[in-house]
């Protein structure tokens, strides 16, 4: 019956453009309850941080706007709460976008074999997991083939983006507030943020022209330099669902051919070609996130040290490249990924640190947090998961700031207390001569850290453990 509610169950699918479940309650024709459970009886560990509990509350905010002030908001068990919500609507169909980690596979199989009238879309994901698999029906263990043979070849064609509908029939319905959800922080840490970042539909379009017009051309050597315009910081956006990534692939495509930037654009669809190999092996290996895909890792002599954790986390390691990113990611939420690549090496193969409490860190601090890309970019630094780097592959803080912050300016962005070093010893300061180092203001162990760990001996001391297994 027209009359009676349909609910649309948002859940990392924040948006109104191409958005599948909501195109497909909006056919219906019957009035829209819109809802958002927060879902903190299921999640278990893997409940959201506290950076993207306050990117979820803005995007909250704005797709509440976007919605005429019309959502449900409700935090527990979704179940029990969708129970009690159709009982009191009438609503017998609840239309939802599919998500992939296996907590809430697990979650949603429940409530589709409890509820009769729900119905799922994929509007996550380029591919779905399943309809990329080895001509033997196996996943794939390696990115090159997955993407080139898997999603560029055997898979379905990604399906084509959707304009948002249109004369919305949204039911009125008491509810919370989102202010119930207490999503924001006691402590207001998240200022900075607010100047760097606008979560919402609206932020993520305007992100996604920016990068295009600005960024995408250069983009396969320029995404490297972390100071640089080439890197298109949509990451929160995809993760909370208020751009799609068929939006990101076909504007990137769109793009290549108006600016003649095939080899850019290219690069660009296949780093959205990782975000669906990770989520691919999270699917397939669902214990992704905490136990070692190559399982000889098992045996690896992780170290115990707390002190240098501390020293990791906060930004003062004496390595001015390794804290400029931890100090960039606690400062704005996010972290340039080259830099992450150095960062992470430095964790375990430098400090010789369990790749654990690396994705802990982040998990918490990340505004982009997200399961799959999680757990699979620190199982790759680490050199125990898919397709992973090498473990004798150590990233050298020093050459690394060297190639590519070579004019410092990443470095004195977030390490300001160096910003009148000289270019030469930026990223090696405790090599510059005592009246370079006066002149610069720069006392090492006093206003900056000494290297807290030598690069050389470290190295060993990895490639020494990496041999016992």
């Amino acid at each position: 019956m027209k009359n009676t509610p349909v609910i649309l169950w948002f859940r990392q699918d924040l948006r109104l453009r191409d958005n599948p479940a909501l195109i497909a309650a909006h056919e219906t024709g019957c009035p829209i309850i819109p809802l958002y459970i927060l879902d903190d009886h299921n999640s278990g560990e893997w409940k959201q941080g506290g950076a993207s509990r306050w990117w979820l509350h803005h995007s909250l905010k704005a797709l509440n706007a976007s919605l005429d002030h019309k959502m449900v908001f409700e935090a527990g068990d979704p179940l029990p709460l969708l129970k009690k919500l159709m009982k009191e609507t009438g609503a017998t169909e609840i239309y939802w976008n599919r998500c992939y980690e296996p907590w809430r596979i697990a979650r949603d199989k429940n409530i589709k074999e409890a509820l009769e009238g729900a119905k799922s879309f994929n509007g996550s994901l380029l591919f779905e997991p399943h309809t990329v698999l080895k001509e033997d029906g196996t996943p794939y263990k390696v990115f090159t083939p997955f993407y080139k043979k898997g999603c560029l070849g055997r898979a379905p064609k990604p399906r084509e983006p959707q304009a948002a509908p249109t004369n919305l029939n949204l039911y009125s319905y008491r509810d919370g507030t989102l202010d119930d959800l207490k999503l924001m922080p006691e402590i207001k840490w998240y200022k900075q943020m607010e100047q760097e970042w606008q979560p919402g539909e609206k932020g993520a379009q305007k992100r996604l022209r920016i990068f295009i017009e600005e960024g995408l051309h250069g983009y396969k050597e320029g995404r490297n330099i972390p100071a640089g315009i080439n890197v298109s910081r949509l990451s929160p956006h995809l993760h909370f669902g208020e751009i799609s990534p068929n939006e990101s692939w076909y504007a990137a495509q769109e793009a290549m051919i108006v600016q003649g930037c095939e080899k850019d654009g290219e690069h660009f669809m296949s780093e959205l070609g990782w975000r669906e190999f990770s989520n691919s092996l999270l699917y397939h290996f669902p214990n992704l996130p905490r136990n070692n895909l190559q399982t000889k890792f098992d045996a690896f002599p992780w170290a115990s040290d707390d002190k240098a954790l501390l020293a990791w986390q906060t930004g003062q390691t004496g390595y001015p490249i390794v804290d400029a990113g931890m100090r960039e990611l606690w400062q704005t939420g996010y972290m340039h990924n080259r830099v992450r690549m150095i960062v992470g090496s430095f964790l375990v193969k430098n400090l010789l640190l369990h790749w654990h409490h690396g994705e802990e860190w982040f998990w918490d601090t990340l505004l982009d947090a997200d399961l799959a890309n999680n757990s699979a970019s620190w199982q790759w630094i680490a050199g125990c998961g898919a397709d992973a780097a090498p473990y004798f592959r150590v990233f050298n803080p020093v050459t690394q700031g060297q190639k590519f912050d070579p004019n410092g300016e990443y470095v004195r962005r977030f390490v300001p207390e160096l910003g009148k070093m000289p270019d030469k010893f930026l990223h090696n300061p405790w090599d510059a001569p005592d009246n370079v180092l006066q002149y610069a203001g720069v006392s090492l162990g006093d206003k900056y850290p000494k290297p807290i760990i030598d690069l050389k001996a470290s190295r060993e001391l990895a490639l020494s453990a990496f041999s016992q297994i």
